[in-house]
């Protein structure tokens, strides 16, 4: 069995680590101030959608933000979405390598990619396979797998006659999944139901 799991909101809190660089650099430290804009932070985190909560002049701030100044302090050090979550995931790992075939799949486009691949290097992954996705090439993705672990609603809304394990966030609790976790530790269990 083939089990992929997304690297953002499963693995990677990528929201708290955006809110603590925006913050930092566009409300703190903003020398230039425009009385006709006024850059904030709308909570709580209940969309996916990253422009929806942070306010940027137009797109072209916004991908210059998340995807070129960025992109390593975002996507590199972003903490993990619990403090064990890669400990949790290397066990089950370890426990199930021999009957599971296990990939990380992560949305990234540029510098995100190294930033992201220096992510799960930094906490230790031991899975051995990652494949990059973006809108463009979404769909090829989904015959790598068949089990897939996501926090992502338009992930979680295509489906493509998978097996969806939705990793329950505050921005996804709109979507309908039959299964569900909290935690990383819960994976177990799941792989254990599905592999019956």
């Amino acid at each position: 069995m083939r089990v992929a799991i997304d690297v953002d909101g499963v693995l990677r809190d990528t929201f708290s680590k955006v809110e603590q660089i925006y913050q930092k650099f566009f409300i703190d430290e903003l020398e230039l101030v425009d009385e006709d804009f006024k850059f904030e932070i709308t909570k709580p985190f209940d969309t996916p959608n990253i422009q929806n909560h942070f306010n940027f002049k137009n797109d072209e701030e916004y991908y210059s933000f998340m995807y070129e100044e960025f992109a390593m302090q975002i996507f590199g050090h972003a903490p993990s979405t619990e403090l064990s979550t890669f400990h949790d995931l290397n066990t089950i790992y370890r426990n199930y390598k021999d009957s599971v075939d296990f990939v990380l799949i992560s949305n990234q486009i540029g510098k995100t990619k190294p930033a992201t691949l220096f992510f799960i290097s930094k906490f230790g992954c031991e899975i051995d396979r990652v494949i990059f996705f973006n809108k463009l090439n979404q769909n090829k993705i989904w015959d790598e797998f068949d089990v897939l672990i996501t926090a992502d609603p338009e992930l979680l809304e295509q489906n493509n006659n998978k097996t969806l394990i939705k990793y329950e966030t505050s921005y996804n609790s709109n979507s309908n999944c039959e299964n569900t976790i909290t935690s990383i530790k819960e994976l177990e269990v799941k792989l254990k139901e599905i592999l019956k």
